[in-house]
């Protein structure tokens, strides 16, 4: 299917690696010119270096930004060009007890997984609304609604996220541009993998039998009863991100397995 990208510029914040970059692929592979951004200028590298390999006729390109550092989001902003599909990926997490939580930790959190996506809309929103035309996507979690008990500050950012791009999608009336949100359900991102090789090599099992546990024994609620890959995910957003879901605005999309339960 011919996605119609060809031509468009995509942004995706946090894309080296997991959801972002195989989004970054797709989008690729369907001819749009794609922003690649990391924390890490390395990995970065080796990210667009990649694609490009890959889609040699294709444009890659990178832009370096931590943001979790002000001083590098504004620097950020400042070099970004006119931006057509801006897909709000990037996003940190660390498991603890509630009660063993520090401020700064729902801070830093909050920062990078809600405050990014806000600053990067706050920019490009503008000119997409003038050139009655753009896509802004947020990638959101199943831990939204599912809240686990050691991921409440991470939880709470996926939850805030689905009210901000709700509340932009309503500044788009009447326009080509859309905003909405994908939720992705446990999903096999490098930190699944490295999740399951770590608990497999604890526990003396395999990565299958870990991973069956995991969604007979935590995420009972998922119908898929396995990690989605993050091309399941991928795909989602490259149809969000393309002319051909005009119809769909102010929505949030699961990708979830079925975990989130529900017929809405």
């Amino acid at each position: 299917m011919d996605l119609k990208l060809k031509n468009k510029t995509a942004f995706i914040s946090g894309s080296t690696t997991g959801i972002g970059y195989a989004a970054a692929r797709v989008l690729v592979k369907e001819g749009a010119k794609v922003i690649l951004n990391g924390r890490t200028k390395e990995k970065l590298r080796e990210a667009v270096q990649k694609l490009q390999d890959e889609f040699p006729k294709e444009t890659v390109l990178g832009l370096y930004a931590d943001f979790g550092n002000a001083l590098q989001i504004e620097e950020l902003l400042k070099k970004l060009p006119e931006i057509d599909i801006l897909v709000n990926n990037v996003g940190i997490y660390s498991s603890a007890s509630f009660f063993e939580t520090e401020d700064a930790d729902w801070k830093q959190q909050f920062e990078v997984n809600v405050m990014s996506g806000v600053r990067l809309s706050r920019k490009i929103l503008p000119k997409m609304l003038t050139n009655n035309w753009g896509r802004i996507l947020f990638v959101s979690s199943e831990c939204a609604t599912l809240v686990p008990s050691d991921l409440i500050p991470y939880s709470m950012t996926k939850t805030a996220i689905l009210s901000v791009s709700r509340g932009l999608a309503q500044l788009t009336k009447a326009t080509n541009v859309t905003v909405n949100t994908i939720i992705p359900g446990s999903t096999l991102s490098d930190g699944a993998e490295q999740f399951l090789e770590n608990a497999a090599q604890k526990e003396g099992k395999t990565k299958a039998e870990v991973e069956a546990s995991f969604f007979t024994e935590v995420r009972t609620s998922s119908l898929l009863q396995r990690f989605a890959n993050v091309d399941e995910v991928a795909n989602m957003i490259a149809y969000l991100a393309s002319p051909l879901s005009s119809a769909t605005n102010g929505a949030a999309i699961r990708v979830d397995g079925g975990s989130m339960g529900g017929i809405l």
